[in-house]
């Protein structure tokens, strides 16, 4: 007999509530022993309704009680409601669903199951339906259901040790009940598992954690003693009526994230090993938004690299160990995320781990969950009382720019001055920047034919020549290198982020003029920055190929100059330009590959010559930033810009 049974025909089987880890380890319970009855700890009200839920698994809905309201507390609900509940009209598609499930103060208070996979009371319940178990509803019924806060331990370690062990570590740390009500409740069960046990020869009854050694303390004396006075149920309450939830607000009602719940739904189907369906399913959940993140994006997306997302997990790992817990919070995944991968992936994340595969529609009217709240059809607003409460949450708030509705993007481009375009100041000075970059490293290529290396005498010159020392190590002397001092000067610079490209996709094509002394004269092909609004008055594109002149000087506008009407493509336009208003000899080409045949032909006709820069001695993540750029609709939109641009 191990230390759940009480005895050879009565078993007394703790559960966490909201947790994949234990649904796991009681399914296997269930599996490995045989019983003929399972007690369910809900009340009997809520049978219909849990069992008519259970059979529309892997769908997830509610079973939801309303219980009775005093008279006194009518007014308080018709001063927020305002009689029809408008504020919580159904909106479109891509409406918010936090903005319908604001705390609103309520009077009106109801209890619910979740019918969640994820939960082990409702994995029992899918078991004993398969298995053609019966099942016995023992909870108590009651007008209020207390539950007092206490901490339970991370049912990860379920996964190392059995179920019995792991219960019977987390015994010292249970409390004593408090509540008269759970005393009563314990009770209760106490005599209805006792009658399960005359009627079956095998009996299993799930509990909660905290309840374990009190109910079965309880039950102990209950079979001392069968004489002692029972607390006896309060009258019948009407029965639960089933809801279904809508799937934005799917992430209130389950236990844990509605995307490891689906993975937890899938691995059941098909069979496969479920055991740490938790933790691996944290890596699905970074590798799916990197895709959806990705076809979002395009090429404005950052490389999200199996390096970058390895110290994200490394990054939610050590966070989740100062919690002091096995398994990452929601938080902490969002949090890691945006600090390693950056807003616009974290963005993904969260909208990715929302994501419920199962959200087929059902008959039963629909209610929107919120913070220990919800909003039902025909009540308004309700307050919610989980008849199944996992581990206490604590919720944070993570500031985020979240991508914007289809309506306000239609808003904000047909609101668009065609009249007024900028750039955004930061962007400037950093492409300002790397374009000096580009310059000093196109200078040294200039005068690295020029270098030259001589023996060591009074001065290291241009540092130490090693491979000439090394040459001559026979007789000890040390060489240096003497790099003659650059007389080129460079006034042009061509970048080309991509070879061949596409004239559709880079449709859109400008000449910018500096609006100081520190900005060069610009000219570019970039995609439309219509399709891309992000604000009013801000939008987002993406460089294909530009032209720098530095210092500034007003020119034709190369896409209309007819004096560059030869070239053909893009690229060749751009270096076209280049070649007709430098006034230097040499022109800096950074590209992937070097200059073609036809580029070439081009710099000869204007008695100019191409330096090529490889686009590869610079960073992905560089470049990345640096081809995507906002354009503003006027120079006062630079004054809240900022609230809407984020680095991707």
């Amino acid at each position: 007999m191990n230390s759940l049974q009480i005895d050879s025909s009565l078993t007394l089987l703790p559960v966490i509530h909201g947790s994949a880890s234990y649904a796991v380890a009681v399914r296997r319970y269930l599996l490995e022993h045989r019983f003929d009855c399972i007690g369910i700890p809900l009340p009997a009200s809520f049978r219909s309704a849990v069992l008519a839920g259970v059979e529309q698994l892997p769908i997830a809905s509610a079973a939801v009680q309303l219980l009775p309201t005093f008279d006194g507390d009518k007014g308080q609900d018709e001063e927020y409601e305002g009689g029809d509940g408008d504020e919580y009209e159904e909106g479109d598609g891509e409406e918010d669903a936090e903005k319908q499930l604001e705390l609103v103060p309520t009077s009106k208070v109801a209890t619910y199951v979740p019918i969640d996979p994820c939960q082990a009371v409702i994995a029992a319940i899918r078991f004993g339906i398969m298995d053609r178990t019966s099942l016995a509803f023992i909870g108590h019924e009651s007008n209020v259901f207390e539950q007092e806060p206490s901490s339970v331990p991370d049912p990860f370690a379920l996964g190392q040790t059995t179920i019995e062990r792991f219960c019977a570590a987390c015994l010292p740390g249970i409390p004593a009940p408090i509540s008269p009500q759970r005393i009563d409740r314990f009770a209760f069960m106490a005599q209805r598992i006792l009658e399960l046990k005359a009627k079956y020869s095998n009996v299993v009854a799930l509990c909660d954690l905290q309840d374990w050694p009190w109910l079965r303390d309880e039950i102990t004396k209950e079979r001392l003693d069968p004489s002692r006075r029972v607390f006896e149920a309060t009258e019948s309450l009407e029965s639960a009526l089933n809801y279904a939830v809508d799937p934005r607000t799917l992430l209130f009602l389950m236990g844990e994230l509605p995307f490891i719940t689906g993975l937890y739904e899938k691995a059941r189907q098909t069979l496969d090993d479920d055991t740490s369906i938790v933790v691996d399913g944290i890596k699905e959940l970074l590798v799916s938004t990197r895709q959806s993140y990705l076809a979002d994006l395009g090429n404005r997306a950052r490389k999200i690299t199996p390096m970058l997302l390895s110290q994200c997990l490394k990054f939610i790992r050590n966070q989740t160990l100062l919690d002091r817990r096995f398994t990452p919070s929601f938080y902490t995944i969002a949090r890691s995320s945006q600090q390693v991968l950056g807003d616009q992936y974290t963005t993904h994340l969260v909208e990715a781990a929302k994501n419920y595969p199962f959200d087929e529609p059902l008959a039963w009217p629909m209610l929107r969950m919120g913070i220990d709240q919800a909003y039902l059809p025909t009540e308004g607003v309700v307050r919610m009382v989980n008849l199944l409460p996992g581990s206490p949450s604590t919720w944070h708030s993570l500031e985020l720019n979240r991508p914007p509705l289809k309506a306000d993007k239609r808003k904000w481009k047909t609101r668009w001055n065609p009249y007024q375009q900028c750039s955004w100041p930061e962007e400037d000075t950093r492409i300002e920047s790397f374009r000096n970059r580009v310059v000093e490293r196109a200078q040294a290529m200039i005068g690295a034919d020029l270098a030259r290396t001589e023996k060591f005498t009074t001065s290291m010159m241009d540092g130490l020549d090693l491979r000439e020392t090394l040459r001559h190590w026979y007789d000890g002397s040390l060489y240096v290198k003497v790099a003659p001092p650059s007389v080129s000067t460079l006034d042009a610079t061509v970048m080309l982020f991509e070879n061949e490209p596409d004239p559709q996709e880079y449709s859109w094509r400008a000449t910018w003029f500096a609006e100081h002394e520190e900005e060069s004269t610009l000219a570019f092909y970039s995609t439309p920055f219509q399709k891309e609004m992000l604000g009013p008055g801000v939008a987002v594109s993406t460089y294909g190929g530009a032209m720098f002149l530095f210092p500034p000087r007003v020119i034709e506008d190369i896409w209309e100059d007819e004096r560059l009407d030869f070239a053909v493509t893009l690229e060749q336009r751009l270096v076209a330009a280049a070649c007709l208003h430098s006034q230097c000899r040499h022109i800096a080409v950074l590209s992937w590959s070097s200059p073609g045949l036809a580029l070439k032909k081009i710099a000869k006709i204007f008695k100019k010559s191409l330096v090529h820069v490889p686009l590869s001695h610079f960073s992905d993540s560089t470049v990345l930033q640096l081809r995507t750029f906002h354009v503003l609709n006027g120079q006062h939109v630079r004054s809240y810009a900022a609230h809407f641009i984020r680095k991707a």
